[in-house]
């Protein structure tokens, strides 16, 4: 059944802010969970800090008190949805568990988007990311394991696989070789526009996330790995911003935020497991509809233009979690030696890629290689979760 945000009447906005009690949301049982439940909270945890920090920087570039005073109301209900969402994790979980769920939101959001992209170039970007971000989850479940003793299939409960990707070590570029083409705002797919918005803002807080967390740890292992991925959780959102068109006016992105709210909040409203955080999905939908029709009406005063010139006539189908391992596979199988030159991908180690390798690690192991090597130390052998049978590269295979 189709689905036109543009056409459905939310709650109305002085009916929107909750009192701390409602605020107040139970976390999920972490020992019950569906894990894609989890991956939908870190997902849409992300969406509202992106939709918060935007509303910010639009409103210190708008000289508009009117236009001002309305994004602080409105911003001020997606400030409470954002609590809402992020506090249905569980306290319990420790950081490195969040770490991993993290990470496994980052390996099949990403494989999704990437599976139903409709422009090539933007496909080859996403592929390109998730084999970096399928490392890094088989390198944090390898320090979990060391510093926690659990294992990290506990978390990810076997719907995502857990081994090499592109190695870590490769993944540290020459800054100018992580900007990427962008899409022509007045000619693409609308859809292209919601999966560069939501895979830039799921990457942007997991480096926020690193950035904050990486030195509560007290082990120098752990400090090392999370300066390491944080760094390039970077140059990911240098990658994944950079495909956005720069020539949107302030108000098409206002719009295209709040339509992509919708169209998540809708997607996962539509396959929650859980009833109390379907509820929250039901309820912050409600919710956007009402913040999209206000960013309607304030393009349409302030740019001119309907919003129908700029979003779909209707939601496309649901975004899905969903396990993605025979494609993760093909990727490993086809792409995991490429590198980026200038806005393209190549296979050699060209001469600004080796030179930022050479400047950065002096001649020394980086720490995602020296947490592998504590982990064999350790355990005589290193963590994987291998569900669909041997790694597709030969090279990258276990030797234990």
């Amino acid at each position: 059944m189709s689905f036109n945000p543009l056409e459905q009447r939310g709650i109305p906005l002085d009916r929107q802010t909750r009192t701390w009690r409602e605020l107040d949301v139970s976390p999920v049982d972490p020992d019950r969970c569906d894990p894609y439940t989890r991956c939908r909270i870190i997902t849409m945890n992300g969406i509202e800090i992106e939709a918060i920090l935007f509303s910010h920087q639009m409103a210190r570039h708008c000289e508009d008190m009117d236009v001002k005073r309305q994004l602080a109301e409105t911003r001020s209900v997606e400030a409470q949805q954002q609590k809402a969402v992020n506090w249905l994790l569980p306290g319990v979980a420790s950081v490195l568990e969040t770490t991993i769920a993290y990470e496994q939101v980052a390996v099949d959001l990403t494989a999704w988007v990437a599976r139903m992209e409709p422009d090539p170039y933007l496909t080859q970007a996403y592929q390109f990311g998730v084999l970096e971000d399928f490392d890094h989850l088989y390198r944090y479940a390898n320090l979990y394991e060391m510093i926690e003793h659990r294992k990290a299939e506990e978390i990810v409960q076997g719907l995502t696989e857990i081994m090499p990707g592109r190695p870590t070590k490769y993944h540290h570029r020459s800054p100018v070789d992580n900007v990427r083409e962008p899409y022509d705002r007045n000619r693409t797919d609308p859809l292209s526009k919601l999966h560069a918005l939501t895979i830039m803002s799921a990457e942007q807080q997991t480096m926020n996330f690193y950035m904050n967390v990486g030195p509560t740890y007290m082990e120098p292992i752990a400090r090392r790995l999370y300066q390491e991925i944080g760094l390039i959780e970077e140059e990911h959102v240098t990658h994944y911003e950079s495909l956005v068109d720069p020539g949107e006016t302030w108000w098409e992105q206002l719009v295209n935020h709040e339509y992509n709210e919708c169209y998540l909040y809708y997607s996962f409203m539509e396959q929650e497991s859980d009833p109390k955080v379907k509820s929250i999905w039901e309820l912050h939908l409600n919710m956007e509809l009402e913040h999209l029709r206000i960013a309607c009406d304030l393009m349409r005063r302030n740019d001119g233009r309907e919003p129908e010139e700029v979003v779909a006539p209707e939601l496309p189908n649901v975004l899905t979690f969903e396990p993605n391992k025979g494609y993760i596979r093909e990727l490993l199988d086809t792409q995991i030696d490429l590198t980026t030159l200038g806005t393209g991908y190549v296979r050699e180690a060209h001469e600004r890629f080796q030179a930022m390798q050479a400047l950065l690690n002096d001649s020394d192991q980086p720490p995602s290689e020296r947490v592998m090597a504590e982990h064999r130390d350790m355990f005589g052998r290193e963590y994987r979760l291998e569900t669909e049978g041997e790694h597709p590269e030969p090279s990258l295979r276990s030797r234990d």
